[in-house]
């Protein structure tokens, strides 16, 4: 079976495709070219000889930073990726995208990068919680209900990275070695589905090669992209991706970012004199350009096509968040059960943790955004008990220890005497050429957000104590730099990189600096100074303080003792932005510092503990049969505290379920390594990534994919399937055996144990979630597309269904399958 190609690339759009080829036509070659480069970091050219505007583009996974990264500049946030697709519920996930255009076009953007579609085959991938799934079809579910959502609204999404970018490990240079079938099964499969079936208007090339063919010049963006599922967006490049002219221009590479200067910029136009590249290709590059921009509106010669985002007001939208984080919540133990808690029985709680005060609300990289609020655990908490019930805090276990960007509590802007910093753009004779007050310690600005004669950064504020002892004041970025604090000199150097990698770079700089004596309430002149010697991709200047703090055996004992008074204790652990991140691998899947004692000295403390884990990714939870209960809440975005408080007293169950595999501990992980080896990382596993691995090695993980529990049982009664064309359709029946009302995610599987092709032992197929009332039964329909069923030949070129019995398997996850029956194919 072969699937149905899509339109070619010059078939007649909605977008007047006539009025658009006289567009190009009435443009030299010169304009054509200039295009075909951004304007800016974040920026298109505009060309007023054919009515259109510069298209502006900006990060979107989690909400709109916009075009650049000030702390001022807040975002709606949204659960991370990961959070979203564990809801399995497309149509939420389309509202969050409704909301994200919104947001879009308040700050004027066209364009975001996002979905990303990559697959973490690796548990250690750096980039996880930006990553929907370990599956290729629910990834693909949850990216096309994204995709629908936000350009419902009139502004574009960008389909990324394309493609097989499933790791961070020398990303820009390493070569994935991958055969042609599970290339098309599984990486290329979530792209074509949010092609085919959601029409999303870009796609961002990776900056990795596959099968030795760098991803902007690849002829995967010619076929299947463009021939066969019918594309007819802008093919943009991941930012500075493009490093050749001729391959590059002459493949289906349309748009190269940033500019205002790539490769295109020096030799396009003389490899078309030269007839290296033809021009009719430079032709179906701006014509694809300008079709985009007909779509965003930003084209005056075509009619704006499709409806404009409505404004979503500041409380819809945080009530949208916080339901969103709580659907995304997978509950995962519940003993006893303990939850819900019923407040009328609590007189005490302890709220322990190092991310129950200070979560992690997203994960680090370019994607990151300012919140407009961000709500803890502990304020959520403190919110639902009410003021009867007393609420203790403590740390118990830190993180890391290390300097971390100054809070505006402790800071203040010498100029204003408002909580900040005081921060000066200086040129070579040292004339002011901006002076701003700023509310965070880290400050970055792209290469076209600063003045082009800028020599220097200086920033100077005024720290005040909030504690006697020692203080570690610091400084991070790349360059020379010098601090003074209380007019000592702590740091005057030159500080390298530690990495390679631009983002990491920019975004996660090493720290410098040195110790300070302080009492409390004391107050202390503080001065940065960075001389900016050459500007790549921007200019990034932290200020950085770690302030006393008590031992981790005061910290660890406090907690316990609070733990052991409390009725219930709450303990929230996580990793940090320096742990999951854009441009690294993780090292390890272990929580940092001492987190896992301190939930096991908890737990021996008082039996009712509920952990709840503040990561992107799988983390590894010896202690997870010791504990009451056990909400995994990812990066919930900013509603964080208010969704797990509603979780917890049972205002709305925990309705999410796993999208990738727990493993008990990293050498049970199938599919571990992300390093390359002389530059080219094997995908040698094949088909068998994530739950197909495990199923294939034979091992136990501590969950598996598809788990989750609800607040109430579920009996898995009957199924029957019919085929219906070349796919098939699943009727389940399922009871809430439980005592309350509850939803249900109905999983189908299939397995095809006798193939004479090489299968995964089984794989998701179709899903639904249904809801009933307590002692209610209920039929859940699931649609098993024809794809499910077919495999990619090699030799034919194309989708083949082997005939035969195929089995049909239903239930609640990838490894609790209750129901079983079979289909014949013909």
């Amino acid at each position: 079976m072969t699937p149905p190609t899509g339109p070619a690339d010059d078939a007649p759009r909605p977008e007047r495709a006539h009025d658009i080829d006289r567009l190009v036509a009435a443009l030299e070659l010169e304009q054509k070219v200039r295009l075909l480069t951004g304007a800016s970091f974040w920026t298109t050219y505009a060309e007023p000889a054919v009515g259109l505007r510069s298209m502006v583009m900006s990060d979107g996974p989690v909400g709109v930073r916009g075009t650049g990264w000030d702390e001022r500049d807040t975002s709606a946030t949204l659960p991370s990726p990961t959070a979203q697709a564990a809801t399995w519920d497309p149509t939420l996930v389309a509202r969050l995208g409704e909301l994200l255009a919104s947001a879009a076009r308040r700050k004027d953007v066209d364009v975001l990068l996002a979905p990303t579609l990559n697959l973490p085959r690796s548990p250690l991938a750096g980039r996880h919680f930006e990553c929907y799934s370990e599956d290729p079809l629910l990834t693909g579910a949850i990216a096309a209900a994204y995709v629908r959502g936000v350009q419902t609204g009139g502004v574009g999404t960008t389909a990324k990275h394309y493609v097989a970018n499933d790791s961070e490990t020398q990303r820009f240079t390493l070569d994935v070695a991958v055969d042609e079938r599970v290339l098309r099964e599984l990486y290329l499969a979530p792209f074509e589905r949010v092609v085919r079936d959601a029409g999303c208007w870009l796609v961002m090339t990776a900056y990795n090669a596959v099968n030795g063919h760098s991803m902007t010049e690849s002829p995967l963006l010619d076929d299947p992209l463009t021939a066969s599922w019918g594309f007819d967006g802008v093919v943009v490049s991941d930012w500075t991706a493009v490093r050749s002219v001729v391959a590059s221009a002459s493949a289906a590479q349309d748009l190269a970012m940033p500019g205002p200067h790539s490769p295109w910029t020096d030799g396009l136009v003389d490899a078309v004199r030269d007839g290296q590249v033809d021009e009719a290709t430079i032709d179906r590059k701006v014509r694809r350009l300008l079709r985009l921009a007909s779509r965003v509106g930003a084209l005056d010669a075509v009619p704006v096509t499709g409806p404009r985002a409505a404004a979503i007001g500041t409380d819809d939208q945080r009530r949208l968040l916080r339901a969103a984080a709580a659907a995304g919540t997978v509950l995962v133990r519940n003993h006893g059960p303990l939850l819900p808690l019923d407040p009328a029985t609590l007189q005490r709680v302890a709220v322990l943790g190092p991310s129950a005060a200070s979560p992690r609300i997203q994960g680090g990289g370019s994607a990151a955004v300012t919140p407009e609020v961000v709500v803890s655990p502990l304020d959520g908490i403190r919110a639902m008990l009410g003021p009867d019930v007393a609420v203790d805090h403590a740390v118990g276990a830190r993180i890391s220890r290390g300097p971390e960007p100054v809070d505006l509590d402790d800071v203040t802007d010498p100029v204003t005497g408002e909580p900040g910093l005081r921060v000066r753009l200086l040129d070579a004779d040292g004339v002011e050429l901006r002076s701003e007050q700023r509310l965070a310690g880290t400050l970055v600005w792209t290469a076209d957000e600063v003045p082009p004669e800028l020599a220097a950064v200086e920033v100077h504020t005024r720290l005040c104590a909030d504690v006697s002892g020692c203080w570690q004041v610091a400084v991070a970025g790349s360059g020379h730099f010098t601090l003074d604090v209380a007019g000592a000199t702590l740091v005057d150097q030159h500080i390298e990189p530690e990495a390679d990698d631009p983002a990491a770079v920019m975004l996660a700089p090493p720290y410098r600096g040195g110790s300070v004596d302080l009492v409390e309430g004391e107050t202390v002149e503080v001065g940065v100074r960075h001389r900016v010697e050459h500007i790549e991709i921007g200019v990034t200047v932290v200020l950085g303080v770690e302030r006393p703090t008590p031992s981790d055996e005061e910290e660890l004992d406090r907690a316990v003792a609070l733990a052991a008074d409390a009725d219930a204790a709450v303990v929230v652990v996580g990793t940090t932005e320096r742990i999951e991140s854009e441009g690294f691998d993780r090292t390890t899947l272990a929580l940092p510092g001492r987190q896992d004692e301190l939930v096991a000295c908890v737990a021996q403390a008082n039996p009712s503990t509920v952990v709840v884990v503040n990561a992107g990714g799988p983390v590894l939870m010896p202690w997870r049969t010791d504990v009451a209960a056990v909400l995994l809440m990812w990066f919930p975005g900013q509603e964080f505290g208010g969704a797990l408080a509603d979780v917890l007293d049972g205002t709305i169950e925990p309705g999410g379920r796993l999208t990738t595999t727990w493993p008990v501990t990293e050498d049970d992980a199938p599919v571990l390594d992300t390093t390359p080896v002389d530059g080219t990382l094997v995908y040698d596993e094949g088909l068998d990534i994530g739950y197909r691995a495990w199923l294939r090695s034979g091992r136990t993980p501590a969950y598996w994919f598809g788990h989750g529990l609800g607040y109430t049982t579920w009996s898995y009664e009957a199924i029957a399937v019919t085929a219906t064309g070349h796919g098939a359709r699943a009727q389940v029946r399922v009871t809430n055996a439980g005592r309350c009302s509850g939803r249900e995610v109905v999983q189908v599987y299939l397995a095809r144990p006798d193939s004479a092709v090489e299968r995964p032992v089984r794989w998701l197929a179709g899903f639904a979630a249904v809801t009933a009332e307590a002692g209610a039964s209920v039929e859940a329909t699931v649609d098993l597309p024809a794809r499910a069923f077919a495999h990619w030949s090699t030799d034919r070129g194309g989708w083949m269904v082997e005939p035969g019995t195929w089995h049909v398997l239903a239930g609640r996850s990838a490894a609790d399958l209750p129901l079983t029956t079979t289909l014949e194919r013909r």
